[in-house]
């Protein structure tokens, strides 16, 4: 019955985490299809724009053509500018979207102009269009920044031609005036929301149109914008999300490069209104889900009491059980420990011997076995006491803990200041690399013993290697490794001696 019930609980567990799971993924799925359709729709507009911006200014150039040819063949005086004017009254209403064409002389005078009187004086040489004419000999055409009219502060864009005299010298500027209001009516027609945003630049980030419009962002320079900085660097059309730096507003934005003029079209649409739709399908799908996951909820909660009840002792009996496995874990751990130094004690010793023995034959490899002994320790406790005999006991431990790192050496007390160490799987020249480490820790611990020669502390080392047939019987390995000490404390103490084989089976 307990193992039926709980199987209930996990399935209604599992339907309820796949049914969130699959809820979780469509609502993901859906709010990515969104995006991208935004997208899509963005990208469209901006073609649209972009062709509409070419055909405008593809227009004014021709325009500007016809006029500088008319120019620079007959000439500018006041007979040529009226036949001049008289040619432009009526070439003008084919292009509703002209402002007006005026012409300049090469002082920046105006000779011309089809929309207005030319005012007492007029004069235009500060203007962006007219030094980039005056100072570069290049006949193409030149789109400029926005600007302000000076007779009726009407905000244009500039379209404009550099003519010269016969000579080929500088001779004015031919220039057609493109209303933003213009472009603002078209771009107010296309619903792009409320927080949707139609931008019209150079690719230098000077911007020319912006609807919505607001007069402080006329000519602004937006080149270290991300939409500047990070994409149009490197891409001619894409999309992009983030916040604009005018307004603050988060919005999609869809970018395109002309391929013929230095323009970049942009159309952004609020991000939070082009998700308000999948927001709203998104909530009505996380209270159905919220509802039945309740419900799987009130289920389980019935049953999990039910559990609880049977388990509370089951969990009584577990902990009882726990406590006394973990009693045992500790008292089976003090028992293989040394309770002065903290390191494995004889016991632990050989156990570990001889398990690390059998895999040495079972592989195919070496073992090797340090033996150490504290130089002069009984002078040590004679001269500091036996307190001070087991802190130097407990601090060499220590050091050749640190000496040997690898998880499967094993550092042992083998018997009063007697120390064993089992490294497996290691060469004589591996287990000699350890006993100098051991030999210049020491060194640099610099403990203090007035009685020893050396006036501090040191160690004589025994090193035995073993392979194959030389680990049986163990207690061989012990007694090469024991002679080896003996052999580095004969040949006068802190240094290391490898045991030999032959010499221990004569004997």
């Amino acid at each position: 019955m307990k193992r039926d019930t709980r199987l209930v609980v996990l399935l209604m567990l599992v339907i309820g985490f796949s049914l969130a799971s699959l809820t979780i993924w469509k609502v993901i799925a859906s709010r990515e299809k969104v995006l991208e359709a935004v997208n899509i729709q963005g990208l469209n507009l901006t073609q649209a724009l972009e062709t509409y911006s070419e055909g405008i200014v593809r227009q004014s150039s021709l325009l500007l053509l016809g006029l500088v040819e008319r120019l620079e063949t007959e000439g500018s005086g006041p007979a040529q500018i009226e036949r001049f004017t008289s040619l432009i009254n009526r070439q003008q209403p084919l292009m509703p979207q002209l402002s007006g064409v005026t012409v300049y002389d090469n002082q920046g005078n105006w000779l011309m102009s089809s929309n207005r009187p030319i005012p007492a004086g007029a004069n235009s040489r500060d203007r962006a269009y007219f030094v980039h004419h005056r100072n570069d000999p290049s006949r193409e055409t030149f789109i400029g920044p926005p600007i302000q009219s000076r007779s009726n502060q009407e905000w244009v864009i500039t379209v404009s031609r550099r003519f010269n005299d016969a000579q080929g010298q500088f001779a004015g500027v031919v220039a057609v005036t493109l209303g933003i209001e213009n472009f603002l009516r078209l771009f107010g027609k296309i619903d792009v929301g409320q927080d949707g945003a139609i931008g019209l630049s150079y690719t230098d980030g000077t911007m020319l149109v912006r609807y919505p419009f607001r007069e402080q962002d006329m000519g602004r320079n937006f080149s270290k914008s991300p939409i500047y900085a990070k994409y149009l660097v490197d891409q001619s059309v894409g999309t992009a999300s983030f916040t604009s730096s005018l307004d603050g507003v988060e919005r999609l934005y869809a970018f395109r490069k002309s391929d013929v003029l230095p323009l970049v079209t942009t159309v952004a649409l609020g991000k939070q209104e082009s998700l308000a739709a999948w927001r709203m399908e998104a909530l009505l799908s996380a209270v159905v889900v919220s509802g039945l996951l309740g419900l799987t909820g009130l289920i389980g909660w019935f049953l999990i009491l039910d559990i609880r009840r049977r388990t509370q002792v089951e969990a009584q009996l577990l902990t009882t059980q726990q406590q006394l496995l973990s009693s045992n874990g500790q008292l089976e751990l003090l028992a293989m420990k040394d309770a002065l130094t903290g390191l494995a004690n004889r016991r632990c010793f050989d156990e570990s011997l001889a398990r690390e023995a059998r895999r040495a034959q079972r592989e195919g490899t070496s073992l090797a076995l340090l033996m150490l002994d504290i130089d002069y320790f009984k002078r040590f406790n004679d001269a500091y006491g036996h307190v001070a005999g087991d802190a130097c006991l407990q601090t060499v431990g220590r050091i050749l803990e640190e000496c040997v790192r690898r998880p499967s050496d094993l550092v042992a007390r083998y018997g009063g200041e007697e120390i064993a160490v089992i490294m497996p799987n290691t060469s004589t020249e591996g287990a000699v690399v350890v006993a100098h480490s051991i030999l210049q820790r020491l060194q640099f611990e610099n403990i203090a013993h007035d009685a020893s020669p050396f006036g501090r502390v040191t160690v004589s080392i025994g090193i035995v290697t073993a392979t194959g047939a030389q680990l049986e019987p163990l207690q061989g390995v012990i007694e090469v490794a024991d002679a080896a000490l003996y052999t580095a404390k004969a040949q006068g103490r802190n240094q290391l001696a490898e045991g030999h084989w032959a010499a221990i089976a004569h004997h």
